[in-house]
């Protein structure tokens, strides 16, 4: 009985490890992510468990950076080449401390496309963790 009990504990905890996602989430709801220090400044990881939270309350621009094309999650305003976000600032919103929220694949465009905004002076800037991958890995859909 023992045994059992051990084994039932020790599943309990990988399944609660496996389920956990970059970022917590304030008591209030409010997304809190992970801060990216770069120069100084900084921009925020977030999981794809916690931008699904961010999503039912989307107070965000909301960027798809990959290229070429693999799909949008639901409720995309943008689509805007990694390489080329700088060069498309007149697409973003102009207060550089608004709310935007970048992704793409994996989460490497996106987090060089973050660095650029950041660079930019843009101060409120947010990361797909993983990107779409991570979204998808965590069963939310992808619109092909």
């Amino acid at each position: 009985m023992k045994r059992l009990s051990g084994i039932l504990l020790l599943a309990c905890a990988f399944v609660l490890t496996a389920c956990q996602s970059t970022g917590t989430t304030q008591p209030t709801g409010e997304a809190v992510g992970q801060k990216v220090s770069i120069d100084g400044s900084s921009y925020t990881d977030v999981g794809a468990t916690e931008l699904r939270t961010m999503l039912a309350n989307k107070d965000f621009t909301f960027v798809n950076v990959h290229i070429p094309f693999d799909g949008n999650i639901a409720n995309t305003d943008l689509s805007i080449s990694y390489d080329q976000i700088g060069q498309s600032l007149d697409k973003l919103p102009s207060d550089k401390g608004a709310k935007i929220v970048l992704y793409c694949r994996s989460g490497h465009m996106s987090a060089i496309a973050a660095k650029t905004l950041v660079d930019l002076g843009y101060t409120n800037i947010w990361n797909l963790s993983g990107g779409m991958a991570a979204w998808e890995q965590a069963g939310l859909p992808v619109d092909r």
